[in-house]
């Protein structure tokens, strides 16, 4: 991997957590529970100071990295920066708490997959170049085996709670009904047109044309719409999805017509229609089944996550301790954010 298409590691699976969830983190029991070295304790689990720190660190070097300046301490920026690592490594410990409580385990073998698939991806697979794009971001090997557990602990949580959604042919039918619209393709016609800024010019082309001109070479050395310039103007008319003067010639003229230059909001067009109207046609169901399947599966996957986060919430909302200076504020927000598995 190049060095500028860097190792992006999340910051402990931030870019899922703190995405996906609801971001009212106040409230919890007593800074009193969280001991020294600690920034809080979920159920009885620690989250260090240490770990915070590092996070920090992490985020101030990869930020002179990219020739950006890092909040300083006590500004609004920061304490925001500072409230997203926290609700982040908090969340954290609340989804390997359940993963806990699901039977989810994640073994050393697949971390060392996950990890070789990345050295693969990124670095070709060489243990040099993996080093030193950490050191240049101020990663560790032991953070990133960290974040690669995390989503191996993620996708298997995905998993687990997605794994009893599916998707009736009556869903996809009734998708495919009250999308219709989106299904149907309006009548078209091949045509050619040449479009310049005057009345006068359109005249000259069309009195070149039919003295025998090419319609092709006058379009591709005068017209001024350029994306059927390389094609000598010709581009399929879908009705209704032109500008109204064009559309009514195109679709009133007959075969060959060659209309005088015609006025529309661009400009003079001068238009040859080039073949027979092809009837609007609606693609069948059977050839969109698949897709409207994926369409919804996603759909009812990403709900089950969102009411599986929602309900996360509730289950430890008295069960987190801040240390002092590290509780959220507190925030009405209910979280609409999604994900992929």
């Amino acid at each position: 991997m190049s060095s500028r298409n860097r190792l992006h590691i999340p910051l402990l699976s931030l870019a899922l957590v703190v995405a996906l969830a609801a971001t009212a983190c106040g409230g919890g029991s007593s800074a009193a529970d969280v001991p020294p070295g600690a920034i809080a304790v979920v159920k009885g689990k620690e989250v260090s100071k240490a770990q915070f720190d590092q996070l920090i660190a992490q985020a101030r070097k990869s930020a002179t990295t990219n020739k950006q300046e890092f909040p300083a301490v006590g500004t609004p920026e920061y304490e925001a920066a500072k409230t997203k690592i926290v609700q982040g490594l908090v969340e954290q410990k609340e989804w390997e708490l359940e993963g806990e409580s699901m039977g989810l385990k994640v073994t050393d073998e697949e971390v060392e997959t996950r990890l070789d698939q990345l050295k693969q991806q990124f670095f070709q697979g060489d243990q040099k170049k993996y080093e030193d794009e950490l050191e240049r971001q101020g990663l560790t090997d032991q953070q990133v085996r960290a974040e690669l557990r995390s989503r191996v602990l993620s996708d298997k949580i995905y998993k687990a709670v997605t794994k009893a959604v599916k998707v009736t042919d009556a869903d996809i039918d009734a998708y495919y009904k009250k999308n219709a619209a989106q299904y149907a393709q309006p009548s078209s016609r091949e045509v050619r047109h040449i479009l310049v800024k005057t009345q006068a010019q359109g005249a000259k082309i069309y009195r070149q044309i039919k003295g025998g001109a090419g319609f092709a070479t006058l379009a591709k050395k005068f017209t001024l719409d350029e994306a059927s310039k390389a094609d000598g103007g010709k581009f399929t008319a879908f009705k209704g999805r032109t500008v109204a003067p064009f559309d009514k010639f195109v679709f009133d003229a007959e075969t060959g017509d060659l209309s005088k230059p015609i006025k529309t909001e661009f400009g003079w067009h001068v238009i040859e229609v080039i073949s027979a109207v092809k009837p609007e046609t609606t693609t069948p169901l059977a050839d969109v089944k698949d897709s409207i399947r994926t369409t919804l599966l996603q759909q009812k996957q990403n709900q089950a996550m969102r009411t599986w986060i929602a309900n996360l919430k509730k289950k430890y909302g008295d069960e987190v301790s801040y240390a002092p200076g590290y509780a959220p504020a507190a925030s009405t927000d209910t979280g609409t954010g999604t994900t992929t598995g």
